[in-house]
């Protein structure tokens, strides 16, 4: 077996077993703290450009099912893990976890101490690295990894969009008990696509709402001449400040008085649209385990998060009203304007993986389409 290691931008390097597939791979590190949804986080376009740190020692130990996909073409760039992955054991498992790394081309090590690695990340913030599968190619990995702009200023929603429109109508499978809406289609969504994760749509669709999935390009006039009851704006990777394209796009959609409905980079692109501004954070919200607060009723939830970027509450306007906040580190996690019916979150009230505290979200966006139409 050769020996392989991470190599991080500062000079660090970390020695590790490769388990992947065989390519020096260059990106943001980051860390997440899911205890569970490895496939789901692995398979999330939000991760573009971003090697995951998993804080959890045992992934791949369930396999890999067709069912959790939250894209069939998207993913992170490359995963670390502590311990080789044991033999799969799960009555949903379909494939091979080591094989679907490879068939996915996603690098992949172990045998790292992530404690230490997390720690580093913790102190330093997300750092840029690469996976290096044969040491003896380390100063290519040098190079490549000195030309590695970051994410700042990277608009990445390119990227992983969808190249075609079109209607999505799969529901959410049966292991998930949702409120359900499945078969009535009263409401016709636009859903932006700037990395949309599956599950959303599924979510939607359960709740009665016709899907159209756009590209990320798509201009409000396209969106706006089908006559859309709402536009839903997804989660996606990058810096949202470079996707001027869609912050245009967004700022015509809430002249419209259309319901507006934004989770993640979404959100982040309705704020920028609305006059606020975003910045990087020190290394981002990760995991499955976020406590936060309703300012309006100070109930907590828990929540499932993953990003790198937010939004500046000291950039807020008149029109923007907080909802949501963060309980780690007081950061805006839920913003709803007061002059259009469109709101959004920062982390995924779809979870997958994470807790279902604050699917009410979708709920809201539903309440607001019918209330236009009533």
């Amino acid at each position: 077996m050769k020996s392989s290691a991470i190599l991080l931008a500062d000079g660090t390097v970390i020695p590790a077993e490769s388990i992947g597939y065989d390519s020096i791979t260059i990106g943001e590190i980051v860390f997440n703290t899911s205890m569970t949804g490895y496939q789901e986080i692995i398979t999330d376009p939000s991760y573009d450009k971003q090697i995951v740190t998993f804080t959890n020692p045992h992934i791949g130990n369930t396999g890999v099912n067709v069912d959790d996909y939250e894209s069939s073409y998207n993913g992170c760039s490359g995963i670390i893990i502590r311990n080789h992955p044991t033999k799969e054991s799960s009555w949903r498992n379909e494939n091979n976890f080591l094989e679907f790394l490879k068939d996915k081309t996603i690098s992949a090590v172990c045998s790292v101490d992530t404690r230490y690695l997390t720690s580093l990340l913790r102190e330093k913030g997300s750092i840029n690295g690469c996976i290096v599968p044969d040491i003896k190619k380390l100063d290519q990995a040098k190079d490549l990894l000195s030309k590695f702009p970051g994410l700042n200023g990277l608009d990445l929603a390119k990227n992983v969009t969808t190249k075609e429109q079109y209607i999505w109508n799969e529901g959410t499978h049966d292991l998930v008990n949702v409120e359900s809406s499945k078969g009535q289609k009263e409401l016709r969504v636009f859903a932006y696509d700037y990395g949309i994760k599956k599950n959303i749509l599924r979510i939607l669709t359960d709740l009665g709402c016709d899907v159209t999935v756009v590209p990320a390009e798509t201009t409000y006039n396209e969106v706006l001449k089908n006559k859309p009851d709402g536009v839903f704006l997804s989660n996606g990777p990058g810096d949202p400040a470079a996707c001027d394209y869609a912050i245009n796009n967004i700022r015509n959609l809430l002249s419209k008085q259309i319901p507006i409905f934004g989770i993640c980079l979404g959100f982040q692109l309705m704020c920028l649209a609305s006059g606020a501004k975003t910045y990087k954070m020190k290394f981002g919200h990760h995991g499955a385990n976020h406590p936060v607060i309703d300012v309006n009723t100070s109930r907590v939830y828990i929540t499932s998060q993953n990003h790198g970027f937010a939004v500046d509450k000291d950039s807020l306007k008149s029109i923007h009203k907080i909802t949501h906040k963060s309980l780690f580190d007081e950061s805006l996690q839920g913003i709803e304007l007061t002059d259009t019916p469109a709101y959004g979150f920062q982390g995924h009230p779809e979870a997958s993986p994470g807790p279902q505290d604050i699917y009410n979200l979708f709920i809201k966006f539903i309440d607001n389409m019918k209330k236009k139409n009533a």
